[in-house]
């Protein structure tokens, strides 16, 4: 796990950059990678990678990037792990082609595998990757997210320079003038909590999509999806019995789970108690010899929003025989993390699950785990949230033939008693446009309601824009090619797509390289996901039951106290920490932005904000402290 950086000229004469402007580029972001740094520049000044460095697999120098080919024909700045990086590094030895210069660099493997298949070479690539390629034969540069998103790739293109980065702030540490916001995505951040692709809340500068490249050759600039699940749907599932697809499913997360075990550094496990993390923590013990160092945050014991699990987790731990730790996070704590969280989300991440995911990442580095398998994905694979029930439950009733009159009879009643910002209205207003019901598993403000939160100006200039036209290319994309497209399944692509790789996996990339630890997800292996997602409907949801089947998979592997236990997401008690200082602290902060910007309206806000404090608020104070920390 690293910091990769960089730049690629769209026209060769523009003025010399040095290495200097790379330099500087590493140096914003030395906690993704502390244990080196190096810069590369071509010879003709047309490209210039910088790379910082976490080592992971194979620590020797050898292995330091930027990387080349022997002839330095194809350079190479790269983050994340290619788990299956031996078996591929097996297949190009065969070829007798290639001069080796590490013994087992899963970086090297890339440049070969680059040089053999040219970009196709994406297709054999397992693992979690953010990569920049040079190719010095043909003047052409590539741009590569991994196919679920789960290390984030920012750009910019100024006076014909792309620029790239790990991290925005690595992008501003050399272009300071990329701090305009983007009110567009301003907007989407109400709805969504974050910013969908390509947008950042930056104006001009973008995020790579999921399962995406973009390529620069010459002053063209070209960009294209190279994966996309439904095209891997395994239609035989359709007729295979429960038992079957129980046993796939035991078997491919057991393959995913050991695959994330390659390592030349100690490897833990966040284990809250739950399902996803006490499963990862029983295979990882299957095959990880010697005892497994696990990890688990929690809050005071009178804390009232939020139930401790430190109990599940530690009956966990006994039965995995682990090594276990443990931390309470106290207010204070949590304040006081704030200002940096801030800093490192580079953009706002507003899930105050930051907080914890934080403090248990500090926890493992300070215990001496470099690297460590996290949860993520399971409840978007396997219908893990109650709140999807709500949504299935409304859309058998939104498909009923004949009933678009009703639904817009019964808009018109919620107008004329002035509820336009309640819930039953928007589900209404969806149904009524024929949008999905089903936007994203975390939504902060409903259309209606940003209305009035905006400004008129942001009205007038976004017109008759909603935050759907975000996603209605996935929504067509799923519509199009989906073999069942069931609304379970559209709820887990759309997640998929959005949610999962710029909130959740986000949160964890941004929070766990703050000190300097990798974070590897098994249930969002993209075998996994595939075979989860060619999983039947109608045998996730049997019974109406949460993870029914991933849940008839795990019997044996966990103890069925955890398995059927009620489910509670790894949370932060926000309600708690606004009845103190943080209270006032977030009205102020808020109030801040909404005075001194002309992007809200500020009656309807201070009125808002006159209201007993919600979880709605946090959202509305991280955003605030990000307008003050890179904005104003």
């Amino acid at each position: 796990m690293c910091g990769i950086c960089g730049f690629v000229k769209l026209k060769s004469n523009k003025p010399q950059i040095s290495d200097k402007y790379i330099k500087g580029m590493c140096d914003a972001m030395i906690s993704r990678g502390p244990d080196g740094e190096g810069q590369w520049l071509q010879e003709e000044n047309l490209a210039g990678f910088g790379h910082r460095r976490l080592s992971i697999i194979d620590l020797s120098d050898a292995a330091s990037q930027p990387m080349s080919n022997c002839e330095g024909t194809v350079v190479i700045t790269f983050n994340g792990e290619i788990y299956n990086y031996t078996d591929i590094r097996r297949e190009l030895e065969k070829t007798g082609k290639y001069i080796w210069k590490t013994s087992h660099s899963d970086t090297e493997v890339i440049v070969h595998a680059y040089e053999e298949w040219g970009i196709d070479f994406l297709e054999r690539l397992r693992g979690m990757f953010a990569i920049a390629i040079w190719d010095n034969r043909q003047h052409k540069f590539w741009l590569i997210r991994d196919r679920i998103g789960i290390k984030p790739i920012y750009y910019t293109i100024e006076n014909d320079i792309l620029t790239f980065a790990s991290e925005i702030k690595s992008i501003h540490k050399v272009l300071p003038q990329k701090r305009k916001i983007n009110e567009k995505a301003f907007y989407d951040y109400l709805s969504f909590l974050c910013t969908p692709c390509e947008d950042t809340l930056f104006e001009g500068i973008y995020k790579v999509r999921p399962g995406t490249w973009v390529c620069v050759e010459g002053n063209k600039i070209t960009s294209r999806r190279y994966y996309d699940v439904l095209d891997y749907i395994d239609m035989s599932l359709s007729k295979a019995r429960e038992e079957e697809i129980i046993e796939s499913i035991q078997s491919e997360l057991r393959t995913a789970v050991q695959l994330r075990t390659i390592s030349d550094v100690p490897v833990g496990v966040f284990l809250s108690g739950g399902i996803d993390s006490s499963t990862n923590t029983a295979l990882f013990s299957e095959v990880k010899k010697g005892s497994v160092k696990t990890f688990c945050v929690g809050y005071p014991e009178e804390t009232e929003s939020y139930q401790s699990e430190f109990h599940y987790a530690k009956m966990m731990s006994e039965f995995a025989h682990t090594e276990h730790y443990e931390h309470i996070i106290t207010p204070d704590e949590a304040i006081s993390f704030i200002p940096e969280m801030i800093y490192a989300q580079d953009e706002p991440i507003a899930d105050p699950v930051c907080i914890p995911v934080y403090y248990v990442s500090k926890l493992a580095r300070e215990n001496g785990v470099t690297v460590a398998q996290v949860g993520e994905g399971s409840d978007e694979l396997f219908w893990g949230y109650s709140h999807w029930k709500d949504f299935s439950k409304l859309n058998i009733w939104n498909s009923i033939p004949g009933t678009m009159w009703l639904k817009k009879n019964l808009i018109n009643y919620y107008n004329g008693r002035k509820q336009e910002e309640s819930y039953p209205y928007e589900i209404l207003r969806r149904a009524t446009r024929k949008e999905p019901l089903f936007w994203s598993g975390a939504e902060a403000f409903y259309e209606t309601q940003k209305q009035k939160m905006v400004s008129g100006r942001i009205r007038r200039q976004l017109n008759d824009y909603t935050s759907f036209e975000a996603i209605r290319p996935t929504y067509e994309r799923f519509m199009e090619k989906a073999p069942e497209a069931s609304f379970l399944n559209w709820m887990s692509y759309a997640d998929l797509n959005h949610r999962l790789p710029e909130l959740l996996l986000m949160r964890v990339d941004k929070m766990s390289m703050l000190v300097s630890l990798e974070c590897r997800v098994p249930f969002l292996d993209h075998k996994f996901v595939e075979l989860a997602m060619s999983i039947p409907t109608s045998i996730k949801m049997k019974g109406w039951e949460s993870k029914h089947i991933l849940k008839k998979a795990v019997e044996g592997i966990i103890p069925n106290e955890l398995i059927y236990r009620k489910k509670q997401g790894f949370g932060a008690p926000v309600q708690d920490w606004f009845k103190g200082v943080m209270g006032e602290q977030m009205k102020e902060s808020v109030l801040n932005m909404v005075d001194n910007t002309d992007l809200f309206d500020r009656d309807y806000m201070h009125q808002h904000l006159e209201n007993a404090p919600d979880i709605q608020d946090w959202f509305l104070y991280n955003l605030s402290l990000w307008w003050k920390k890179y904005i104003a």
